[in-house]
């Protein structure tokens, strides 16, 4: 996926949740609005029974099924805004660090030969990564090694290489 897909889609996700959010309120409104009389047809409305209430008792009516939809629109609004931001701390894994201190787990593409300053490394699950420190390590070569990129202090994060003791710094670039 191209980098700037992971920069818009994430804004897009959160002009979504925006946009839900100030509509939902108005949508849930309209839904309630006037009395269940209004949004039902008059055989739906004899059919539930509805026919039998006083004016008051279907008022009350009203008013409870109007804050229940408002507080079910209150809770979706939420999930939605919830799903939204772990998109993009999903998506942005690496990129920046939201305190989490779970590795990420993949393997090399092709094959493994030395660690190097400048070098790229791109992960079966299609990330790219380049070393940006002077960690040097010519060895074994391993084909489509497991690799993990482990979080550090501020904001670095290390690749382990497996059956190599060397942990160069390195930076996500896609």
């Amino acid at each position: 996926m191209p980098l700037i897909a992971l920069r818009v889609r994430p804004r897009l996700l959160a002009c979504a949740a925006v946009l839900l959010s100030l509509s939902a309120p108005a949508l849930a409104q309209r839904v309630v609005e006037g009395d269940l009389q209004q949004q039902m047809s008059p055989t739906e409305f004899k059919a539930a029974g509805l026919d039998k209430l006083s004016a008051g008792e279907l008022a009350t009516l009203n008013r409870w099924l109007q804050g229940k939809v408002e507080a079910a629109t209150t809770q979706a609004v939420a999930a939605a805004r919830e799903e939204g931001r772990q998109e993009v701390i999903k998506k942005n894994r690496g990129f920046f660090d939201f305190g989490s201190n779970e590795p990420i787990e993949s393997s090399l593409q092709g094959e493994f030969r030395s660690f190097g300053q400048g070098r790229r490394y791109v992960l079966q699950n299609g990330q790219e990564w380049e070393q940006i420190d002077a960690t040097h390590y010519t060895g074994s070569r391993k084909e489509a090694p497991k690799v993990s990129m482990r979080p550090g202090v501020m904001g670095a994060w290390y690749m382990k290489v497996d059956g190599v003791n060397v942990q160069p710094k390195v930076r996500r670039t896609k």
